[in-house]
């Protein structure tokens, strides 16, 4: 029996810190909050907004402008925005490589585990681009007002200030 317990303690003498770090791993990873990662936050995603919810999100933040008044906005676009999605392709074929006799393409859109539920994958995003805005303000008689809401929708819709015109609200 000694040699037994000899054994068990050669082994235990030579393995201790091993086993010492493996029990605070597993110790680490069962502690509630440290073993899981936390979601990272979520970023609102405005890609997918429609032209009425900008117009109306710049209505509200021009009409906060000093002077401005009552407003409504009028956008036009040159192009929608899109969202190209991730794509899992898959390719058969039969006969020769060189010279297929026949093939077919099959191809699905990557979605990842999401705490709402699946959500595809965005691979690259292209936003609005404008062509125009109009602006009709209560204050749209004063240079002053003219100008600042000028200068704020060609800072939000990326237009030249020639493309931006305010009016007085009538």
């Amino acid at each position: 029996m000694k040699e037994k317990t000899k054994g068990v303690q050669k082994i235990w003498d030579r393995y201790k810190y091993a086993a010492l770090v493996a029990l605070i791993g597993a110790g680490l990873l069962l502690w509630p909050g440290l073993g899981a990662p936390e979601a990272p936050p979520r970023r609102e995603d405005r890609s997918g907004e429609s032209a009425r919810d900008v117009r109306q999100e710049m209505e509200e933040i021009l009409g906060t402008i000093s002077g401005v008044g009552q407003v409504k906005v009028m956008l036009t676009v040159d192009s929608d925005g899109e969202r190209q999605l991730a794509q899992d392709t898959q390719l058969s074929y039969s006969g020769d490589t060189a010279a297929p006799e026949d093939y077919s393409r099959k191809s699905e859109t990557v979605l990842v585990d999401a705490s709402g539920g699946d959500e595809a994958v965005v691979v690259r995003t292209t936003y609005p681009t404008y062509r125009g805005a109009l602006v009709v303000c209560q204050g749209g008689g004063r240079a002053e007002v003219r100008l600042a809401v000028t200068e704020a929708v060609a800072a939000l819709t990326g237009l030249s200030t020639d493309r931006v015109t305010v009016a007085e609200w009538q």
